[in-house]
């Protein structure tokens, strides 16, 4: 399986949560149960998280994701708004029923948005169906070679 990048995520806003929170590399990574190196590279820029690890660490921290990603909701992308909210595709898939494939090409803007699944995926997300809608129309629009 590969894993994108994780677009925006900002190394020095999360190191700046950690130590808010006064906790060490070591006792972060224990609590969040993953290895302390992978801490130590997200925090030196040498790799960014995958969202279900993220999630984690930032529950440990009692910090939301957004607090650690440098994309204002208004430049969000689909795929954006899942890992602020710290899901990955197949539990987003889930929550809004809808087939994983479909997930995967929405957020890429590669399949169609219907009304009925912008509504499903934005209940599942907390947002509203325009928001997501709006998303969906930044990622259709971004320039030849941007990943969404």
């Amino acid at each position: 399986m590969t894993r994108r990048v994780l677009r925006g995520f900002n190394p020095q806003s999360f190191a700046a949560a950690r130590h808010r929170h006064g906790i060490s590399v070591s006792d972060l990574a224990r609590a969040a149960d993953i290895a302390p190196a992978t801490i130590f590279n997200w925090e030196a820029g040498k790799g960014t998280p995958q969202v279900d690890l993220l999630a984690r660490v930032m529950k440990v921290l009692n910090t939301p994701i957004v607090d650690v990603i440098d994309i204002t909701a208004d430049q969000r992308y689909p795929g954006d708004w899942r890992i602020t909210k710290g899901m990955t595709q197949p539990e987003l898939a889930a929550a809004a029923q809808i087939p994983t494939t479909t997930l995967k090409g929405i957020e890429r803007a590669d399949a169609n948005l219907s009304e009925a699944n912008a509504a499903k995926l934005a209940a599942a997300l907390g947002i509203t169906a325009e928001e997501y809608r709006a998303a969906y129309q930044r990622a259709r629009q971004r320039p030849a070679g941007t990943t969404a």
